[in-house]
């Protein structure tokens, strides 16, 4: 029987294994991490550490979901850029959408970034969202959709390092898989992934290996996710965002459990003020 092929994103390494009484050297696999820089005209728009693979569609999810373009088509092409420091990735956009980028760096320059994915400013954490529209997912269809993403992540399988996101038919069949080490980044890579695949996101749900932040819930919901499925908890943040553009949030799916934060008929508390 022939090896199982190494996913991209993988590199060998050699390890020392120590339990009681031994200790053996073997080989071993490690999930790269790559500074990726995302290059518009000429500048550099943003920069994430993440896995070498699926580029583009991590390119296409990540100008979606940060609202950089409002279609896939806007997005023209791709080009990787391998550098000493990382890469680059070179995007073409329409020329509406480089406009509005190169204005919103030219309002923003000289200020602190506040840290977050591709955003400049706090002005820019809570960008509108419009409103999405949870789906009829069948029963069992949660529990089914992270038994088969379990089986369908084999970078993490290899190295024990990266999350995924997945999605899903309201069936709960795993259709598309993205890894990255990152949990934004797998879901940018989904989203890019569905978008190049012509898939509307109102006929299905998305799982996620992560916990469910803020950033998590407003990347599904601009890509007009209307369920995410997370194997952890969410955050307050979150789970107001989701009420607020009516995406229906889960957390701690596992088996056959599961709890909703957020779905038609459970009632979430009034956000507090900030003091």
């Amino acid at each position: 029987m022939s090896a199982r092929p190494v996913p991209p994103g993988a590199v060998p390494a050699q390890v020392t294994v120590q339990r009681p009484g031994v200790a053996a050297q073997q080989a071993d696999w490690l999930a790269d991490e790559v500074p990726v820089a995302l290059v518009v005209d000429g500048v550099s728009q943003a920069v994430m550490l993440a896995t070498p693979a699926d580029l583009e569609d991590f390119a296409l999810g990540f100008a979606l979901t940060e609202g950089w373009i409002a279609r896939a088509d806007e997005l023209y092409a791709v080009e990787p850029r391998h550098t000493s420091a990382g890469i680059e990735l070179q995007l073409e956009l329409a020329a509406s959408r480089r406009w509005a980028l190169r204005e919103r760096r030219r309002a923003l320059a000289g200020r602190t970034g506040c840290g977050l994915c591709g955003v400049d400013s706090l002005a820019q954490v809570e960008r509108p969202l419009a409103p999405v529209m949870a789906p009829a997912s069948q029963p069992g269809a949660l529990a089914r959709a992270m038994h088969g993403l379990a089986q369908r992540q084999p970078l993490n399988a290899l190295t024990g390092a990266t999350h995924a996101a997945a999605w899903c038919g309201l069936d709960g069949s795993v259709q598309l898989v993205r890894e990255d080490i990152g949990r934004h980044n797998a879901l940018d890579k989904l989203v890019g992934a569905m978008a190049r695949a012509g898939v509307d996101a109102r006929g299905g749900f998305v799982a996620i290996t992560s916990r469910a932040s803020f950033e998590m819930v407003h990347k599904a919901a601009s890509a007009g996710v209307g369920l995410l499925a997370a194997v952890s908890a969410p955050t307050a943040r979150a789970v107001h965002t989701a009420a607020g553009c009516g995406l229906a949030l889960a957390g701690f799916v596992r088996g056959d459990d599961a709890v909703f934060y957020t779905a038609p008929g459970v009632q979430v508390p009034p956000c507090k003020e900030a003091a």
